[in-house]
């Protein structure tokens, strides 16, 4: 079938705290920091934001946990 072809899209990122990061894992430092600069409430769920500041947190999210896109 596509034998030749793989596929060059990054593996999915993993949506489970490790042990050995915990509150430091990258995602809740990244989402403080967005709560903070944003002022919202770091209770607050991605879900919860307005349509605008949902967009810039997708944004943020992938810029700095995915890596940046290749050209």
């Amino acid at each position: 079938m596509n034998k030749g072809k793989t596929s060059k899209q990054p593996p999915p990122v993993d949506n489970t705290i490790s042990e050995e990061t915990g509150q430091f894992d990258l995602r809740f430092v990244l989402w403080r920091h967005f709560c903070a600069q944003n002022n919202v409430p770091v209770e607050s769920l991605p879900s919860q934001l307005k349509d605008e500041l949902k967009d810039k947190w997708e944004e943020l999210k992938a810029s700095r946990l995915r890596g940046p896109t290749a050209k």
